[in-house]
């Protein structure tokens, strides 16, 4: 296996595709004055300074599409034991000023169950508006047991 001598590895000029050393990035045609060539920590920070900038307005664009939805105020009737787990009706208000969907965690802090939690979407909800909701809960069992609800957008 024979290895090529690094005088004898080139790479193409970024400006024009021509064949340079492996040290430069730039032809002698593109560079006549042979001035420094741009080093790898400067093209690295540019490309970072990119990606961050493009990071900053996605978060910025995801902010305010959803900006005004909820929050969301949630009660729950008692669960009511049913096969297979528990039936309870789920009211939810939006007092935000935009429509939304919410996602509810109902939880309980009974010894043996607490640490269960099932989550609840609800259909769109207008600015104001209030929706009921009936689900069946398989994660606490069919023996009734307190539970609570929040909600989120």
């Amino acid at each position: 296996m024979s290895e090529t001598p690094e005088r004898n590895q080139v790479q193409a000029c970024v400006r024009c595709g021509a064949p340079v050393s492996l040290q430069t990035a730039l032809c002698e045609r593109c560079n006549p004055l042979g001035l420094a060539q741009p080093s790898a920590s400067q093209t690295h920070g540019t490309v970072f300074l990119g990606i961050g900038a493009a990071v900053l307005l996605l978060a910025s664009l995801a902010g305010s599409s959803s900006r005004g939805i909820g929050p969301f105020t949630a009660t729950m009737s008692a669960g009511s034991s049913v096969p297979g787990g528990l039936a309870v009706a789920i009211t939810v208000t939006n007092t935000g000023t935009t429509a939304g969907a919410a996602t509810c965690q109902v939880t309980t802090s009974v010894i043996g169950s607490a640490g269960l939690s099932e989550i609840i979407s609800t259909p769109r909800i207008e600015p104001g508006a209030t929706t009921a909701v009936d689900r069946q809960l398989k994660s606490f069992g069919s023996d009734p047991i307190p539970l609570a609800i929040s909600c989120g957008n």
